[in-house]
């Protein structure tokens, strides 16, 4: 009897078609509603499929070679996009996926997304799902008893995901809680990754990457993360008329299966330009833009871009199509706390030199130690962006994660940085009060003279903090209509705080 391992989860979606992507524990047929079906592709051992739909809303299906597979309990809906674009959008970042009882509520928090797929709450039009959807440098105990069944005692990493079999187990544990399950099926989901779903800090810099080529068991660990990756999550973010195009998803149905996949991620990691991971999608009242912030990067000293020059040319071409309102996903924030990004201005200038040889091996130990780097750190690609969005001379919204505190910073244009982080992944009350004396009270008083005596050239616009920082477990919620008006819901799902006409 066939079953599903992970899904059915409602993936790409626009006002005529819908892609259903699934993972079976068998190869066979994949058939929705009876009608639309699909053989699966295989890769390590491990059987996928996705399956587009034409016109079609309503409850839906699954089968695998003719047995039913889905709905188990509840059923799923489709609802396709609106023409006119959705109407409410949900998002957020950082969300561990330690099981839900008692003992791990207290220490991680209510899971956000849990408390909202078991609500009766009015459900989104899509879901961003923005960085950090797994933790392959933390796993849970769940996952490290998984780890521990099938590696030698003290094997490395030891307490950390080594390969696909790993990942997959990882994706499993992540979406199969039986609320979670069904939300992923009736909600439609794009996502991006951050450095947790590879590992801690990933692509920081040159030295960083040199450091990680020279541990024996990293390479097959991006490998094994860049190809779950691009199964899991980024296959999903792509329109039925690109994966036509993708010669990747050909080679795997030609049954070229674990080889295509490995060197394509391989060469994904060594080549940032050999392949993209930022995509694009109009919603009616507004352009979506998902950028790659991870992978994309140019890490020359002297030369460090958020953006590779490739890279840079598609989001300047994906930025001059938006006819409307601008909704830009990246998974760190471009507006962090001004003077935060005052000292990472200040610390990429010591890197590349500014103060000498000794201060520059110093600085790049600082820059690892404390996370010193968001846009900030590339100060070339900021100030590219940020005239950019100026000369656009259209509302912007940057949806972000990843600092583990959310908020609302706005600059002219109007430009306004919205940050939703954690969905599950609290700080400690210590590095809350940690984060609020550094990044809230020192480096306001310090960054920008540090940023001088570095002879540093201010930013284009100045920027200011105008709602949080909010540090409870969130998902955040854009409500469109002339304007639009942000909810940060807690674990309550009650709101946190609210701000109306962006």
């Amino acid at each position: 009897m066939p079953e599903l391992v992970v899904g059915p989860m409602l993936r790409y979606v626009d006002s005529t078609r819908a892609s259903i992507w699934m993972e079976t524990d068998q190869p066979g047929v994949v058939t929705v509603c009876g009608r639309w079906d699909t053989p699966t592709f295989s890769v390590h051992g491990h059987h996928y499929a996705i399956v587009d739909l034409e016109g079609f809303e309503g409850e839906y299906t699954v089968e695998v070679d003719g047995e039913p597979v889905w709905p188990v309990d509840r059923p799923s809906r489709i609802r396709l996009m609106p023409p006119q674009g959705p109407s409410r959008l949900m998002f957020g970042s950082c969300r561990t996926s330690v099981p839900h009882d008692p003992a791990h509520t207290a220490t991680h928090g209510v899971d956000v997304l849990h408390a909202f797929a078991g609500s009766d709450r009015e459900l989104p039009d899509l879901l961003l799902m923005i960085g950090d959807q797994v933790y392959a440098d933390k796993p849970s105990a769940p996952m490290l008893e998984f780890i521990a069944s099938r590696r030698k005692p003290g094997e490395e990493p030891a307490k950390e995901i080594a390969d696909f079999e790993e990942y997959a187990e990882l994706y499993r544990q992540a979406w199969t809680d039986p609320d979670i399950r069904w939300l992923l099926s009736t909600v439609p989901t794009a996502m991006i990754f951050d450095d947790h779903d590879l590992r801690d800090d990933w692509n920081t810099s040159k030295d960083w990457r040199a450091k990680m080529a020279r541990t024996p068991w990293w390479q097959r660990r991006v490998v094994s993360g860049l190809g779950a990756y691009w199964i899991y999550q980024h296959l999903g973010n792509l329109s039925p008329d690109e994966r036509a195009d993708d010669p990747l998803l050909a080679a795997l149905k030609r049954g070229e299966g674990a080889g295509a996949l490995d060197s394509f991620a391989a060469e994904a990691d060594a080549d940032p330009s050999s392949n993209r991971w930022s995509y694009a999608r109009d919603l009616g009242h507004s352009r979506l833009i998902i950028v790659d912030t991870r992978c994309a990067r140019q890490l020359t000293p002297g030369d460090r871009r958020m953006l590779d020059p490739g890279e840079w040319e598609w989001l300047e071409g994906q930025i001059e199509q938006a006819n409307g309102r601008l909704i830009i996903g990246s998974s760190i924030p471009f507006l962090l706390p001004e003077g935060v990004h005052y000292v990472q201005n200040w610390n990429e200038a010591l890197c590349d030199g500014k103060w000498g040889k000794i201060v520059a091996w110093l600085s790049e130990r600082f820059r690892q130690a404390f996370d010193l780097e968001h846009w900030g750190a590339f100060r070339r690609s900021f100030e590219d962006l940020a005239r950019l969005l100026v000369r656009l001379g259209k509302p912007v919204l940057i949806l972000s994660g990843d600092v583990h505190y959310s908020y609302l910073a706005q600059a002219p244009g109007p430009i306004y940085q919205i940050v939703c982080s954690p969905i599950r992944n609290p700080l400690s009350k210590v590095l809350r009060l940690a984060n609020v004396f550094t990044q809230f009270g020192i480096a306001t008083l310090i960054g920008g003279a540090l940023a001088s005596l570095a002879r540093i050239p201010r930013p284009p616009f100045h920027w200011r903090v105008t709602k949080g920082p909010l540090f409870q477990n969130a998902l955040a919620s854009l409500e469109f209509g002339d304007r639009v008006t942000v909810v940060w819901h807690g674990e309550s799902l009650e709101p946190l705080e609210t701000v109306h006409d962006l």
